[in-house]
Order: structure tokens, then C-alpha cells, then sequence
């Protein structure tokens, strides 16, 4: 890191957070969070029940359903870069320059949440064509939804403390949404004599709960620190864009991280249902272990600002690998047990909210050492790029899923054989033991920025000092 005297000088702003304390305050930083409790009442839903309405309801087969989950968050991945390249260009307003996008996609995400859970009655390849067409619209939208609101937190503070208590606010209004929607969702569906009608209607549902989240984050929220790039006056090229993003090493550390955590939540989110419905026997037994699942990871994400405060983020999120590593892997082994399965899930799925929780806080950092490290600051595209590695953890969660059912010979709606329970057992359990320890290995052998790092760097920032690059 370079000293006082390789720093080079930039204009900045922030004369809207306390100057001594850098803080802002405690209902902001609360308010921050309902923007993730109203992302999950739309993306939640696509995550944990749209295989199942494909398969099960509009009669899909698993192997079609992988290739529509897996080709459109490829898709989707690559639309995220866009959406931070725009939002980036824009010039700010009085409301800011990501709130006002924010808010505006996540209406229009809502009304496609809804379409994504219809099927028309068409041909089976029409059917397919319709699941493609609807589910990458959806995920363009989200990307114009949710990079704007990932780089909200970029330019609220700097403080440490202060991130890490809004990355726990953020991980609380997730897990708030997966406990509303998975305890809610099927009840709500049941009371339907037509799974066609009920789908739509309960997502609509959802849905509006959801931009009511994005509403309250927008209005609680604001744009405290504004930036100016120390390279404003010169046209920026793609040459800059890349330089932000592929010499990051903490954020490409997060990158690969993500890849497997995400993967590994999304696995276990899109499997539950089938789990409860094939291995132990009652689909309705799913709201009730997600109630319990989701409540435990309440509970373990409270502990992020003290964890924090303790051990430094990157060994609390060592922890929480850790632990979610010992619980699948012993969920794994032990036979099939209603209660067994669900105390080790609930632990599980605890522990990865606390990495999970801790990454919104790497995430920021990793945007404010882009911007100290080159002179150029793309809150959006930096936003972006981590966001790519959660699109492809999406579309390797997929195929996972999807693909075992394929492989081992799902049937929806009979009895399913031995190889295929065990495929489902796997899928909810290994492979997410393994994600997860392939995910600590890397943050705790690549991830170099430490939290009093950091602080030297946001220092620099504050005084409008960045690190003396090469050009």
C-alpha cells in the first residue's frame, strides 16, 4: 500500500456523514436492509419453487428445466456488467444515482415475477420457448434492480463498524424473506384446487410485499459520500473499466468464494421441496423445517457485528464455512431422520449466513480498494462483477439440481427409486459440504485485504488521497 507521498489527490464530498465518526444513522443503516427483504420476495421465489413449477405443474422435464435455469443465468450474468456500466454513466440526481433505478426495475420486476410463474397452454417446445423468454426477461430486470441497490451501501459509509452492521442488516432482511416465503409460499398454494391459478396469484402476493421492501429502503435510505473520479476530466475507456475490475484481487477473491456459497444456499433452496416431499414423505413438512432453518440463521446473523468485532470479517466467515462444512457433511452420513436432518440443516444454513452476511461487507471494501488502487471509482461495475459470480453460482446450482434428478431418473409426482432419493439426499447435503470447504479454502489463502487495511484506505479516500497507479 502506498504512503502519504505516493498518494495522489481527489476531489470528495461528504459533508452529509459525520465528519469525526464517519457514521450514519442506526435507522438508515436498518432501512438498508428492506431493500434485501424485498429482493427476496421475487428472487426467492424463482430460487426455491419455479423447478418445482416447471416440473411438477407445467410438466417439464428435469433435464429441459436444467438448461432454462442454467442457460438464463448465463445470461443473466452477463447483463449484470451492463447494468453497471449504465448506472455508472448516470449522472446523479437529487435522489441519488442507483436509488432512483432501484426503485423504478423493482416495480417492473414484480409484474415479471408474476408472468415467470404462468405457463400458456402451448406444445411442450412452446412451453420451453415461453420458460426461456420470460425467465431472462426477469433476470435483466433484476440486474438493473439489484446492482443499483448492491452499490447503495458503497456510498452510505465508510466506517467498518458501520459495514458490517448494515451487512448484517442486509443478511437479516434475506433470511427475513426466505422465512416469510418458504413458511408462507405452500400453505398459500394449498389453498388453490388449481396449482396453475394458485402459482401466479401466491407470487403476485410476494411480489407486492416486495416492492413495498424496495420502497421502504428507498425512502430510508441516502447517497452520503459523492465521489468524483480523480480521472473525471479524461474520456474513460474500456481500458479503465477492465483496470477497475480484473486487478482487484479482494474482489476476485470474493468472486470464486461466491461461486461456491451461493451455489451451495441455492442448492439447498431448490431441493427442500423435493426433499421433503420424496425423502421424508409429507411436502408439507418443507414450511415447517424452512421456519426452523430460517429462524436458526436469524439467530446466527445477529452474531455477525460481534463475530465481527472479535475475530475481523475474514475469520468470521472461516468460521461459518467451517461449521456449515461439518453440518452437511454429517447430514450426509447419519440416515435419513426428520429430526436429525433438521437440527443439522438449521446449522448448516446458519453458519452460511454468517459468511454470507460478512460478504456485504467485503464487497464494499472491495469497491472502495478498486477505486484507492486505480484512481477510477464504478461502484456499478465493480457491483457487477461480483454479481456475475452469483449468476454463475445460480446456473451451477441449477444444473446440479436439475441434473441429478435428470440423472438418476426423477419422475415428478411418483414414487421415486433408491438412486433417486440418494441423488436428492446429496444434492441437499454433499455437494454443499463441499462447495462450502472449496469456498474457505480460498477466502482464507487469497483474501489479503484485512479489516485495518482497510481502514487505511478509507482514511485515504476521506482525505482524498488514492494509491499511485500504473497508467
Amino acid at each position: 500500500m502506498g504512503n502519504p507521498s505516493t498518494l495522489i489527490k481527489e476531489p470528495i464530498n461528504t459533508s452529509s456523514l459525520d465528519q469525526e465518526t464517519n457514521k450514519i444513522p442506526t435507522k438508515e443503516k436498518a432501512l438498508y436492509g428492506f431493500g434485501d427483504f424485498g429482493n427476496g420476495f421475487m428472487f426467492d421465489l424463482g430460487q426455491s419453487y419455479l423447478m418445482h413449477f416447471y416440473t411438477d405443474v407445467a410438466g417439464i422435464s428435469a433435464a429441459a428445466a436444467a438448461g432454462v435455469f442454467s442457460i438464463t443465468k448465463i445470461f443473466d450474468a452477463f447483463m449484470d456488467p451492463l447494468a453497471g456500466s449504465l448506472i455508472d454513466a448516470r449522472t446523479p440526481g437529487k435522489r441519488g444515482k442507483f436509488r432512483p433505478v432501484m426503485m423504478l426495475s423493482a416495480i417492473i420486476l414484480a409484474v415479471l415475477t408474476v408472468v415467470t410463474f404462468t405457463m400458456p397452454d402451448l406444445s411442450m417446445g412452446g412451453k420451453i420457448a415461453w420458460a426461456y423468454g420470460t425467465y431472462m426477461a426477469w433476470g435483466l430486470v433484476y440486474s438493473f434492480t439489484n446492482v443499483p441497490y448492491g452499490s447503495l451501501a458503497s456510498v452510505m459509509t465508510r466506517d467498518v463498524g458501520e459495514r458490517s452492521f448494515m451487512a448484517s442488516t442486509r443478511q437479516a432482511g434475506s433470511i427475513g424473506a426466505q422465512l416469510v416465503t418458504g413458511v408462507a409460499f405452500i400453505p398459500i398454494l394449498s389453498m388453490f384446487s388449481s396449482t396453475k391459478l394458485g402459482y401466479p396469484v401466491t407470487a403476485a402476493i410476494m411480489a407486492f410485499i416486495g416492492v413495498i421492501g424496495f420502497f421502504i429502503c428507498y425512502k430510508g435510505t441516502k447517497e452520503h459520500i459523492k465521489t468524483e473520479n480523480a480521472r473525471n476530466k479524461e474520456k474513460q475507456s474500456a481500458k479503465d473499466y477492465l483496470r477497475v475490475v480484473f486487478t482487484n484481487r479482494p474482489l476476485w477473491c470474493l468472486v470464486l468464494m461466491t461461486l461456491f456459497t451461493i451455489s451451495a444456499m441455492n442448492t439447498n433452496n431448490a431441493m427442500m421441496i423435493y426433499f421433503c416431499q420424496y425423502n421424508l414423505g409429507h411436502v408439507g413438512l418443507q414450511p415447517i423445517i424452512n421456519f426452523i432453518q430460517m429462524g436458526s440463521s436469524v439467530v446466527g446473523i445477529t452474531l455477525i457485528p460481534f463475530l465481527v468485532r472479535r475475530l475481523g470479517k475474514k475469520k468470521t466467515a472461516m468460521l461459518g464455512l467451517l461449521v456449515g462444512v461439518v453440518a452437511d457433511a454429517l447430514n450426509f452420513v447419519i440416515p435419513t431422520n426428520v429430526y436429525t436432518f433438521i437440527v443439522l440443516v438449521s446449522i448448516g444454513y446458519a453458519a452460511l449466513a454468517i459468511s454470507n452476511g460478512v460478504t456485504w461487507a467485503f464487497v464494499s471494501d472491495a469497491i472502495d480498494y478498486g477505486h484507492w488502487h486505480t484512481g477510477v471509482r464504478k461502484e456499478g461495475v465493480t457491483y457487477a462483477a461480483f454479481n456475475f459470480s452469483r449468476k454463475i453460482a445460480q446456473s451451477l446450482a441449477a444444473i446440479v439440481s436439475a441434473g441429478v434428478l435428470a440423472a438418476t431418473g426423477y419422475v415428478a409426482n411418483a414414487h421415486q427409486t433408491a438412486g433417486t432419493l440418494l441423488g436428492i439426499k446429496g444434492t441437499m447435503t454433499l455437494y454443499p459440504a463441499i462447495a462450502l470447504l472449496l469456498a474457505a479454502i480460498i477466502i482464507g489463502l487469497m483474501y489479503n485485504l484485512s479489516d485495518d487495511k482497510f481502514k487505511s484506505i478509507a482514511n485515504d479516500l476521506n482525505n482524498g488521497r488514492w494509491e499511485k497507479g500504473t497508467f
